[in-house]
């Protein structure tokens, strides 16, 4: 029930789907390219994807409040984490770095808060949500997923990888088929945020860092804890060393020696 715009080369395919909301496109399409020459990120960072990487966002008029529409990065995020497991062979990733392994102890590849997947440590995967309305008025969401399939950036502050430099050969058709498959299931399971509950519960299953030190930037100030849970609302739950629990709700995270520093 979802269309396909692919492009090889785009400016941003977020842009190229709040353009299409902005129009009064009722939603369910996909705009993929292999290459974006003006992707970008949270908070306005650049996102490099250069020729062979994967860039996919994906229209959707969702009928739910803005609260649980929120909860859509999560889904996303489930559904990445599928698709990466489908398209990495058993055996490919070891344990994260720095804390950074899936809680479960087992996972291939373990989900960042709030929007990050990555593989060794390292992001391998992005998410980035942003929101318009339609011409009606309708709330319209773009969900827009960045894989490094062939190459990495470099000279960003923090580990960065790819599939290839893993020593795996994959096509960002190969990424896009196992995603777009993945996320049917994922947003089945949300079922316009009824389900929120149980796709949290997934996220928590394959979360980087649960149970580990964990530090939080935020507007220039930094908390440290224990990294215990994400709430019901997504937040991010951490523990002080006296007991107290922080809800955190948007923020930077570092794990293992860095949150410790």
């Amino acid at each position: 029930g979802y269309r396909l715009a692919g492009f090889e080369s785009i400016g941003s395919t977020n842009s190229e789907a709040l353009k299409a909301a902005a129009a009064g496109d009722p939603g369910g399409i996909w705009f993929a390219a292999l290459q974006q020459t003006a992707g970008r990120g949270r908070r306005g960072r650049a996102w490099d994807s250069p020729k062979g990487n994967l860039a996919a966002s994906l229209l959707i008029v969702p009928d739910t409040s803005p609260e649980l529409i929120a909860t859509l990065g999560f889904v996303a995020g489930v559904a990445l984490s599928a698709a990466l497991d489908v398209v990495l062979p058993n055996g490919t990733v070891r344990i994260g770095i720095d804390g950074a392994d899936g809680a479960d102890g087992r996972s291939r590849v373990a989900l960042k808060w709030p929007n990050d997947v990555l593989a060794d440590g390292a992001k391998l995967a992005g998410i980035l949500l942003e929101a318009s309305k339609t011409p009606d008025g309708r709330s319209a969401i773009v969900v827009g997923c960045g894989v490094n399939v062939v190459s990495a950036p470099e000279g960003v502050p923090y580990p960065a990888t790819s599939i290839r430099g893993m020593g795996i050969e994959r096509t960002a058709a190969d990424v896009f088929e196992a995603l777009s498959d993945a996320w049917v299931d994922a947003f089945s399971l949300w079922d316009d945020g009824r389900g929120v509950a149980q796709v949290l519960e997934k996220w928590r299953g394959s979360a980087a860092g649960i149970g580990a030190p964990v530090a939080v930037s935020q507007d220039g100030t930094v908390r440290r804890g224990i990294f215990e849970t994400i709430d019901s609302s997504g937040r991010l739950i951490i523990r002080d060393d006296d007991g107290s629990r922080h809800a955190i709700t948007a923020g930077d995270v570092h794990f293992g020696a860095t949150a410790s520093a």
